[in-house]
């Protein structure tokens, strides 16, 4: 049976296909997955993490932009872009722990991506993961009414 890792790896295969451009990978993924045999609950997993990633993609791409440190969005390489699309979800929609997918992200991008990857990403998740925290942390403004409802 495969493990998460192994189905976030799948995920982040799907999401590099998708980034260069072939649009079509949805129709392909329980291929792809049932090639790296990702089975029953993980390929569910699998295909939630997918799906969910390129319908938030602008939202998720804004937040990534906006916790890079002088760098240009554009001159990320494919690979780095869909770990961190992938984190991002999993930390702001799916509300994952935090630690985890950072952990997760640097494990993938040691085995995805080049050597400098894992630090870059680290960096950049550890400050969304931050700001996310910090909007939880703040405790949301409620209006009281001043009159009791009839």
């Amino acid at each position: 049976m495969a493990t998460r890792h192994q189905a976030r790896t799948a995920v982040v295969g799907l999401l590099y296909a998708y980034d260069l451009g072939n649009e079509d990978i949805s129709t392909f993924t329980d291929d792809i997955l049932e090639e790296d045999k990702i089975r029953n609950k993980q390929r569910e997993f699998s295909h939630a993490l997918f799906n969910g990633t390129i319908e938030n993609l602008k939202i998720l791409d804004a937040e990534i932009q906006k916790h890079l440190r002088g760098w240009d969005y554009k001159s990320i390489g494919k690979v780095e872009k869909a770990i961190m699309r992938l984190a991002t979800f999993e930390i702001m929609v799916e509300g994952t722990d935090k630690r985890i997918i950072i952990n997760e992200a640097i494990e993938l991008a040691k085995a995805l991506a080049d050597d400098r990857s894992p630090h870059f990403i680290n960096a950049v998740l550890d400050a969304l993961g931050k700001e996310e925290a910090a909007n939880i942390a703040k405790p949301k403004e409620i209006e009281v009414p001043k009159e009791k409802p009839e």
